[in-house]
Parts: C-alpha cells; structure tokens; sequence
C-alpha cells in the first residue's frame, strides 16, 4: 500500500520532549562498569525523578550539568585498558523466549484453556538454573517476547488495569503485538502483579549477572485497540490522547480515523467501529460466555485497523484486535515531514542523530511517543529490540529512532522484521537497523532444499544476493511466526505442492533433517543466528490450543511446550525428561551454537568463499556430451550437497589463521562419497603450497584431509545422510 513508505514531519519540541534526550545522556553514562556503583545509584536516582516529576527550567538545567559530569566521568572510566575477553567480537546467537509459555511447568493443554487450566510462566521461572543453560548453548542474547503489557482476558482489576473486551482480543492469552501500555509489563508474568515491573528488572539483572544481552519488542506500525498506559511516566501522553477526531488524517494525530473529510480540512461524517464478523472457529474464548463478549465494542470514531485497513468494520483476516500507527503519512501517500536526504545512506548514526535534532520541530507525534518508550525501557538496562512489521513503517522514523537509541547505548542490539528484498539496503543504510530477518531469501531457500524442491546452488546464489550486506542479515529456521521443524506440516506444503493437509499438523517428525539447513544457516555469514526456545530438543507443536493451531506454537493462548517442559524437567533445566533424541538434538545445537559464536572458531567472524560453483563446474566441464547426467556425477557434489570455506583475512602478517571447510550433505537417505575442489584462487589466498595437509572436524568426527597438487585442492571425504562437517585446516 502506498502510504506505507518513507515519510518527513512537524512537532513543536517540549520541555517532555527534552527531558528524554536528558535521559539518553544519563542512561549512558549509568551504563559505566559496575565498579561505579555509586555513580550508578546516583544517575538512576536521577533518571527516575525525571520521570516521576514535571520539569522546570531549572531542573532541566540542573539534570543537564549533571549528566555531562557524569557521562564525562564514565568515558573517562570507559577508556581503561581492558583484558581481550572484554574487547572480544563474537557472532551473536539470539535465542527467542516466548516469555508466557517459557517456564510453564502444567502440561495439560486444554483448548481454549485459563491460566488456572493450563498454567502460565512467569518471570522467576527463568531464574540462574535457566539462564545457565541458555548460555551454555552457546546464546549471547536472550530476546524475551511478550513482555510489555498486551490485550489479555483477565480480571486485573485490583491493580487498576482495565479489562479487555474479548471482542478485540486474539486468543484467551491474547497476542503479544497488540501492546496496552509500554510502560509496563503483561501481569500475567508476575508472581505479583503489582510488582510486575519489579520482577521484570529483576530478570534484567539475572539475565546480566550470567554475561547475557536482552532483547524486547517494540512494535511501531500498532498499538492495541484498547491502548490505555496507566503507568505511564508523569508528563508522557497516551497515543491518540490530544488526537482531533474530526479529521481521517493530521499530522500529529496518533491514529487515522474512519471519517469522511470530503472537502480538506472540514469535519466529515464519522464512522463508528464494527467487531468483524468472526468464523465459528475463531469466536472469542471459543464461544465461552463472557461479560463484555457481546459483538461490540465501543470506539467512536473507528481507527484504521493495524494492517491499514480503513474499514469501520474490519474483515476477519484483518489485525481487528490492533490500530494503525500514524506517522506523518497522508491517507494518499504522500509525506508530511522533512526526507532524509540519499547521501545519508553512507552516514553514520552520529550523523544522522545531528540531522533529527535540526529538525525536532517537525518531526510528528507519533516519533516523539516512541522514542520515549525506547529511552524508557534503555534506561531500565534493556540492551535493544526487536521491531515488529518494521517495513510498514517509513525509513525516515527509523533513522530518528535508531540515531536516538545508538546515541544513548551505541552498542543496543536492532533487530527488524522486514520482508521485502527490494527494502533491505534502504532499512539497513538509511533506517540504520542492524539486523533484518532472512526470510524471502536463504531461509525459504533451505526449506526448499529440506523439501527436495530446488538445488543447494540457491544457497550460494542467496548469499551473492546480500554479499555487501550479509553481516546485517539474521538466519533463522524457526520463531514464533513460522511452523515448527518438528511438525510435519512443516514441509508438507512445499513437498506436496497444496494447501497443507490439516491431518499433518498433529505429526511429530524427527527434526534431524533441518540439521544441515542449521549448520550453513549458524555458518555460512557473520551474521546472527536466532533459535527459538523448543527448536534445540524439536518440539513438534502438535496440539491445538484454541484460537492457535498446530504446527506453530502458539501465541494466542495459555499453553505448555511439551519438548521443552521436559528438558525444563520441573525447573532443574537437565533434560530429566528427554527422550535420547531430544537429548541428542540438543547436544548438536550447543556444539554448533557455540562454534557459530567464532569465539573457539574465529574464522566464522571472517571470510566466506563459496565451494559450491566450482565443483558444479568441474562436473560440467567433465561432462559437457552428456547433458543427461546430473550435476557432480564424478565428485559425488550434487543438489543436495553444499560447501564452502571461512577464514581469518589479517593482512601484513605473518600470523597463522583459520582455515574452515564446512560441507553439508542434505540427503535424508543417501550417503555422499566426495572430492571436494578447492579451485586455486582459494589456495592462493591460503597461501598453501603443495602438499598433504590433516583436516580435524569440529562439528562430527569425519576423517580426511587435503591434497594439493599443481596449486588446485582437494578434499576426499564419506558424509552419511544428513551429515555435515566442519573442518579445520591443521597449521
């Protein structure tokens, strides 16, 4: 849809607004080791009375001097010496909880069930015992989803929180992107809701002490239909609060409103909100009476729905239960705050930061709102975010957020969804993100392979893709919005070419033939690899739960994840429970994961050089009268096979580096027999003379090595279904 590109913006600047580029400069200097506990103490002191309390001039020019001897300070502190462990670069490994299901003990799984009926996690679950064996796997950052406090069907009354309407609310459990208030956290995760936001700073200290980084979501394009922050810092205005209702569109509007403005700037005929009308299978609480569960809910006039759907009555398939974020975007597309001119695409976050501050007063609303709540949570030690649907909302929003959050925690982790190809350099380079999903590309390619549907030369021809930006590119094969490996649906699909067969979303399968799909996904880049909490022991996913179905863990309703309990085993987090395969699959994922890291393999944090063209080549130029042989019949290299080389590129020095061959044989059934090439533009670059050379396999237990002969490599080597090696090149 047209107005959901790049945008430009107008807004008066406020002592509220400056307040938070205060608390940007006090958060970075409270980020100072914890040898300066004391100063810690003292700027937190500080950030809270800045929220807590209205400013005057003269506060704010008291907390300003403030933090400039304070920041001064801290970078004063910041630049001693450190050790290499401290100054050491690893890939990172993001592991996803959904933080609801994660410590769930109850095993029950009752459709449609209440937190009484199927038990909930809460935040002490993931206590030292849990975060030890999440890093243990190899994770450098935990991204905990579901936190901010979203549309639930609970009575939380006693603490001041309104109830939803089932009407507006996906599942009992309700979805974790149609957040309530960003100022606070789902009170389902409290052991005392009361205290919830506590319990949640808690976690982020626990999650610190054992040398972790966490991550959050923030979801820009929607809020709940029900957006209501009661916990909100003082002088902090909810989204839509100074909103003119009259108008489908202004400026510095939060939301766009379902209103007939036939004739620019007159008030037009208003339209009330309409509950969609909902397939039987998708009725609120499954048809369970409720009290506000009567077909309506009261919002006049009607808000575009989070898709962007300006219907009052939004369809089924439409994000009913959210609304739709405005920007600055005009209903016909076109832009109503200032463009970022296209030489800022090789800019820096400092620039871009210096570009928005010129620019304050006509940035719109919605910006200044957002920022806010990421300068919030920032400065609660949350170490970054995952933004939801970043492509529905413009680049220019992103450059002012993201130049915001680096210029108070230059090393905050951005993570964002994005799905369209023809996007990725403008988010990256001019919305400054530093990760986006692989989705349309490698991860859709590797499904593909798994599925015997295409040839591993895609794999190669993905990665040539995004060669100048591969490092920015997150591999995945599973979250919490796609289908589970375990689950058979998962292929079915694509193997069977239809709709999948509903029948097979309640087969386990064995998750071992994504195991290649997850050595080239945790190897092939210097990118981050992301495993969803369950992924690492298969769960399968086979239950439908309610208002979720089979095949994707669900994260609508109040659940147990069968796979994971059992490792979870009660809380002592040993796989007490496992069977020997969940066991099996998991010690394959630590060994891999904490090889991706490169901190043991630093070769991965180097080079890549794809294998996979010239061992092609080399069947094609061997066999060029013989069209009807398939590709690699005299290597044993087929299309179902994939290699390439990583390694250390130090320049003027004589230091010896690393040297990684890592091949991967997707076969579920066939054993591979192969000569490796190692064409010699590579050798060259290795500087390796002639000779026999021993190659030990990180990964497996392979044996073989590499023989070269007039300058050209090659590697001779047995890889059984399945199977995947790494080897190093023994100096």
């Amino acid at each position: 849809m047209s107005f959901l590109s790049p945008i430009d913006s107008r807004v008066t600047q406020s002592p509220q607004a400056a307040k938070f580029h205060i608390v940007a400069l006090l958060s970075k200097a409270a980020k100072a080791p914890q040898r300066r506990q004391s100063r810690h103490s003292s700027l937190n002191l500080c950030l809270q009375s800045l929220f807590n309390a209205s400013l005057s001039s003269a506060a704010l020019l008291t907390a300003l001097l403030f933090s400039f001897s304070a920041n001064a300070s801290a970078l004063a502190l910041d630049n001693e010496p450190k050790s290499e462990s401290e100054v050491m670069t690893l890939k990172p490994v993001v592991y996803q909880i959904f933080t609801r299901l994660y410590g769930n003990k109850n095993p029950t799984n009752k459709p449609w069930g209440t937190i009484a009926d199927n038990g909930v996690g809460k935040f002490n679950d993931i206590d030292d015992v849990a975060l030890n064996s999440i890093k243990d796997l190899g994770v450098t950052h935990v991204w905990y989803t579901g936190v901010p406090h979203h549309a639930l069907i609970g009575d939380y009354s006693a603490i001041g929180v309104s109830a939803d309407d089932p009407d507006v609310v996906k599942g009992r459990a309700g979805s974790p992107y149609a957040v309530k208030d960003y100022y606070n956290v789902n009170p389902d995760l409290a052991i005392n809701p009361a205290k919830r936001l506590a319990e949640f700073e808690a976690l982020i200290a626990r999650t610190h002490h054992h040398g972790l980084k966490l991550i959050i979501d923030i979801v820009p394009n929607h809020v709940a239909r029900n957006y209501q922050s009661v916990s909100k810092p003082q002088g902090v205005r909810d989204f839509g609060e100074d909103d003119d209702t009259s108008l489908e569109y202004a400026k510095n509007n939060n939301f766009y409103y379902v209103v007939d403005n036939s004739v620019k700037g007159t008030k037009g005929q208003a339209h009330a909100f309409e509950v969609p009308s909902l397939p039987a299978e998708l009725k609120p609480l499954g048809g369970e009476t409720h009290p506000l569960s009567d077909g309506k809910f009261d919002e006049f006039p009607a808000k575009w729905t989070g898709n962007g759907s300006r219907l009052a009555k939004p369809d089924a398939n439409d994000w009913y239960e959210t609304v739709k974020i405005n920007y600055g975007v005009r209903p016909d597309g076109t832009y109503d705050f200032p463009r970022l001119p296209a030489k800022f695409a090789t800019f820096t976050e400092a620039q871009h930061y210096a570009f928005w501050q010129q620019h304050l007063a006509e940035i719109p609303s919605s910006w200044i709102k957002f920022n806010q709540i990421a300068q919030y949570w920032l400065a609660k030690g949350v170490d970054g975010f995952r933004y939801d649907m970043a492509e529905m909302v413009p680049v220019e929003f992103w450059s002012y957020l993201n130049s915001q959050i680096k210029h108070t925690n230059p090393d905050a982790f951005i993570l964002a969804e994005v799905y369209n190809p023809k996007l990725y350099r403008d988010y990256i380079q001019l919305g400054k993100m530093d990760y986006l999903y692989d989705k349309v590309d490698l991860y859709d390619t590797l499904k593909a392979v798994m599925a015997g549907k295409t040839s591993t030369a895609n794999i190669a021809a993905d990665q040539a893709k995004v060669h100048d930006i591969e490092s920015h590119m997150l591999h995945f094969l599973e979250n919490h919005d796609e289908q589970r490996i375990g689950n058979a649906a998962f292929l079915a699909s694509l193997q069977t070419n239809k709709p999948t067969n509903s029948s097979l979303e309640t087969q386990a399968v064995n998750p071992n033939y994504a195991l290649p799909a997850m050595v080239v996904s945790a190897t092939i880049g210097t990118s981050p690899t992301l495993v969803y909490f369950g992924q690492e022991v298969g769960e399968a996913a086979i239950d439908n739960p309610g208002f979720g179905h089979a095949s994707r863990t669900s994260i609508f309703d109040y659940v147990g994840v069968p796979a994971h309990q059992r490792w979870m085993n009660n809380g002592k987090f040993d796989g007490g429970q496992s069977t020997a395969q969940e066991t099996s699959l998991r010690a394959y994922y630590q060994k891999l994961l904490n090889l991706s890291t490169g901190q043991t393999a630093p070769a991965l944090l180097g080079q890549y050089y794809s294998l996979d063209a010239a061992n092609r080549s080399k069947n094609d130029a061997t066999e060029s009268n013989s069209t009807q042989k398939s590709a690699g019949h005299e290597t044993g290299y087929d299309d179902s096979t994939f290699a390439f080389a990583r390694f250390e590129a130090i320049s003027g020095t004589s230091k010896q580096t690393q040297k990684l061959i890592i091949v991967s044989n997707f076969s579920q059934t066939k054993s591979k027999a192969l000569q490796l090439k190692l064409p010699k533009e590579l050798i060259s670059q290795w500087k390796l003379k002639d000779g026999v050379f021993p190659l030990m396999d990180l990964l497996e237990d392979h044996a073989a090595k590499l023989v070269i002969k007039e300058a050209e490599g090659l590697v001779q080597m047995q890889l059984a279904p399945l199977s995947s090696a790494i080897f190093e090149l023994e100096n």
